[in-house]
């Protein structure tokens, strides 16, 4: 790694790590006897740090050399929708929207091909279930309640009951489903 990337991995880590511990540059310079200036320099992208000063930055920020100097982790992840888990039944296409396991909760986009029925199996007690429309019409039926959904509506219903969807209409629909367990606010 050249110079210049390093520098620019330091200024990017000081600031990142100097707001996550939500201190101020005053206040790192109190707690790593840095001058604020410096801080500031360090910043801005023109450091030319001793080692002395890296070691205090690093201790006050409680991270190592190595982190400090690093190339900054990155705080998302792209899926593409090829990587996210799709099944198909009975004309609709379900695609999960959350790539990593939440205990009891669900959400996936569901694409009606025209005239298309699916069947929600019961969730968990205390489940309950959101569903969106986004495009087209959606007949969703749960045992006590039937709703017709166009396209920008939610309903909110238990999710522990039998339920089922339906596209009525001749032209594809697409909706979202999330799903929560008991206990979480609804």
């Amino acid at each position: 790694m050249d110079l210049e990337q390093l520098s620019a991995n330091l200024s990017r880590n000081v600031r990142r790590l100097r707001s996550l511990r939500g201190f101020t540059q005053a206040r790192l310079s109190e707690m790593s006897g840095v001058p604020r200036p410096t801080i500031a320099k360090l910043e801005s992208g023109s450091p030319n740090p001793t080692l002395s000063v890296l070691a205090r930055l690093a201790h006050a920020l409680r991270v190592t050399l190595e982190e400090l100097l690093a190339a900054p982790p990155s705080l998302g992840r792209l899926y593409t929708a090829e990587e996210l888990p799709t099944r198909k039944e009975r004309g609709v296409e379900l695609r999960q929207l959350i790539p990593q396991a939440i205990p009891g909760v669900t959400l996936e986009r569901m694409a009606f091909a025209p005239g298309a029925r699916l069947s929600g199996a019961p969730h968990p007690p205390g489940s309950w279930e959101y569903l969106a429309v986004e495009r087209g019409r959606i007949q969703l039926t749960t045992p006590d309640e039937r709703w017709t959904l166009r396209a920008g509506e939610v309903v909110h219903y238990r999710g522990d009951a039998t339920h089922g969807y339906h596209n009525p209409d001749s032209t594809p629909a697409l909706a979202f489903t999330l799903i929560l367990p008991g206990g979480l606010p609804r």
